[in-house]
């Protein structure tokens, strides 16, 4: 499945496992850009949909080091000849060797690099003011993946994170963003006002201090 969330930028569903779908993002600007690259089974998905879309990628941008977003990395580098940026605290078992290694406030194309760690210790959210979009990975899930309604976020469940109190803390170092749309990895992306509905979640008035 192929969905335009946002004026050239594409949410490609890779495959539907265990009730969860798994995806990566395009950003067809000047420099046709992956961010993260779905599980190394996914890369030929990845690729038919890249296909129907008339897009060979140059640039692929990894977010974290999970293998639904560092599975393909290799693989998708090898077929497109792909520029890559991988965080620097992100172990890809020595298997490849990205162009380039990354940290907070690195400027990457459009987006700046924003280091919110606790889903991961090398987790990094991508910011594209200029077009008000933001990868926010998976430092944030989609409301509705936790059964509420969509348009909002929550945090990954405890189970996935290695530091779900610091994963809650760091939200706050996006906040400093203007961005309408913000697009996660499980649930559904925020279209509206996406900084204002993470602004809402970090700063509950109901949420423990």
């Amino acid at each position: 499945m192929i969905e335009e969330i946002a004026p050239d930028v594409y949410d490609l569903t890779l495959t539907e496992l265990n009730g969860g779908r798994y995806r990566v993002f395009l950003f067809d600007g000047d420099v046709p850009t992956l961010v993260d690259a779905g599980l190394e089974d996914t890369t030929d998905a990845a690729a038919e949909r890249l296909d129907e879309l008339g897009v060979e990628p140059e640039r692929l941008v990894v977010t974290h080091g999970d293998p639904d977003h560092v599975g393909g990395l290799a693989t998708l580098a090898e077929r497109y000849d792909l520029e890559t940026w991988v965080p620097e605290g992100t172990d890809i078992d020595g298997r490849y060797s990205p162009t380039h290694r990354y940290g907070d406030g690195a400027e990457i194309g459009p987006f700046v690099a924003v280091h919110v760690p606790g889903h991961t210790a090398d987790h990094h959210a991508l910011v594209d003011e200029s077009a008000g979009v933001a990868v926010l990975g998976d430092a944030a899930f989609g409301s509705d993946a936790r059964g509420l309604p969509a348009g909002g976020f929550v945090l990954p469940p405890a189970f996935f994170s290695a530091d779900l109190d610091a994963a809650d803390a760091n939200l706050e170092r996006l906040l400093g963003y203007e961005f309408d749309v913000g697009l996660v990895y499980h649930g559904s992306s925020v279209t509206t006002d996406a900084s204002g509905a993470l602004d809402r979640f970090v700063n509950f008035a109901g949420k423990p201090s």
